[in-house]
């Protein structure tokens, strides 16, 4: 069994809480910082080697996806990777120097680019790509690449994406259970 990977780069050590799951094969780069309760799962890489990364409280980083930021080019400061708390990140996602406000949700195999904020309760559709700087507001679903505006979110959809989130952290003492058996 592979144990995650945490690398201290650039005189910056990631920051991981205490009751955060970090699980085999991911890779965890530099200025990262991940708070309670989250969760990074298989075969991640959060690389915060030219600028930081911050997960908030309960926010789940699913299988194989890849976070990274932009360095400062020219003193525009570039730019961090913000993830709030409550946040819903799918497999396979690349998160590319953006913020995801508090109860985001980012489907399955997304792309997020440098400048870009997804606001809370709002959700980019699986297969989507975010291109560099838009917005996407608080409860709007967005589609498509690049992504563009399909409707608003009622609230039964919010109430299913907050339900994903208390999935993600049970499931994650689950794991942290399992593994714990292999000694």
């Amino acid at each position: 069994m592979t144990k995650p990977l945490i690398l201290p780069i650039n005189g910056k050590t990631p920051k991981i809480h205490d009751t955060a799951f970090i699980a085999p094969g991911a890779i965890i780069i530099g200025d990262v910082e991940i708070g309670p309760q989250a969760s990074v799962w298989y075969n991640c890489v959060l690389r915060g080697d030219i600028h930081r990364i911050s997960v908030g409280a309960r926010s789940n980083i699913q299988d194989g996806t890849v976070i990274h930021v932009e360095g400062d080019h020219d003193g525009d400061g570039g730019c961090p990777t913000v993830i709030g708390e409550d946040v819903l990140i799918g497999h396979m996602v690349m998160l590319h120097g953006c913020t995801l406000m508090d109860r985001a949700f980012i489907g399955l195999g997304t792309i997020v680019m440098d400048r870009c904020v997804v606001e809370g309760d709002a959700m980019l559709a699986a297969g989507a790509m975010l291109t560099p700087g838009k917005r996407i507001p608080a409860r709007q679903l967005w589609s498509g690449r690049p992504a563009k505006f399909m409707r608003d979110l009622d609230d039964a959809a919010i109430a299913g994406m907050q339900s994903g989130v208390t999935h993600y952290v049970e499931a994650a003492e689950k794991h942290r259970a399992a593994l714990a058996g292999l000694g």
